[in-house]
């Protein structure tokens, strides 16, 4: 009897060392979330996920529904970003938008765009890739309603978009996928959180390689350089960046 007491009691105590670490957080994800949005560590890489919402009055994640996750820097010169798509409808053009309150959305940025591929989900749904470097300024742009808060990232389709007039031109809520928090992004000459942590770039770098903060996310940059004797990289050359597990 004394025994069964004993194992109960460590049962109830292991379990909740198990959840403390979340409850620490105070991160408590609704119904359908797949992770925290954020800065990762302290890095200057943020992660947002988009997902598919119910809709006017509740906006409720969709269990199951279509979603994704973006990776972006928090400053620099550019907006620099990543992004992936599940369970689309195959063969659909969508566009990466930051869309500035109010509708219809003046001033919205097309940040990039992406046709959905086939991948062989059982559902039917496709995956989608976008990535980019783009020069938007700061985000939130004084003129947006959520200037104080932040901006909203979503994904939307394609036909739905004027890109050069920076507006929305139609609205489909069930083919959106939405913010699950807002972000906020600096504009700056350098990559000033690289910079704070002692890490000095020779010529033509554009930025830190290595593992973003306590993720298992590495970037790698690739170069052009100047051969022998001295592999320098060539300035305004030939680059690439690489995110990895």
């Amino acid at each position: 009897m004394k025994k069964a007491l004993f194992m109960a009691i460590a049962g109830i105590l292991i379990t909740g060392l198990l959840v403390v670490p979340s409850m620490a957080k105070g991160k408590k994800f609704q119904a359908g979330e797949k992770g925290p949005s954020g800065q990762a560590g302290k890095s200057n890489i943020g992660h947002l996920y988009l997902y598919e919402k119910s809709g006017d009055p509740d906006w409720e994640i969709v269990e199951g529904g279509m979603w994704g996750k973006m990776k972006y820097n928090l400053s620099g010169p550019t907006f620099d970003f990543v992004f992936n798509g599940h369970g689309l409808p195959v063969g659909q053009e969508f566009s990466l938008i930051y869309y500035p309150d109010p509708w219809p959305g003046n001033g919205l940025i097309c940040l990039g765009y992406g046709v959905v591929m086939d991948v062989g989900d059982d559902n039917g749904g496709g995956d989608i890739h976008i990535q980019g470097s783009i020069d938007t300024g700061s985000l939130p742009a004084q003129e947006d309603d959520n200037y104080y808060d932040g901006a909203k990232i979503w994904l939307v389709p394609s036909e739905d978009l004027d890109c050069e007039a920076g507006v929305m031109t139609g609205w489909s809520p069930g083919a959106n996928l939405y913010e699950a928090a807002l972000i906020k992004y600096e504009k700056t000459e350098e990559v000033l959180p690289s910079r704070a942590k002692g890490e000095k770039f020779q010529a033509g770098e554009k930025g830190p390689s290595g593992q973003a903060g306590k993720s298992n996310v590495g970037h790698l940059y690739l170069y052009e350089k100047s051969g022998d004797p001295d592999w320098e990289i060539v300035e305004g050359g030939m680059w690439g960046k690489m995110k990895y597990n």
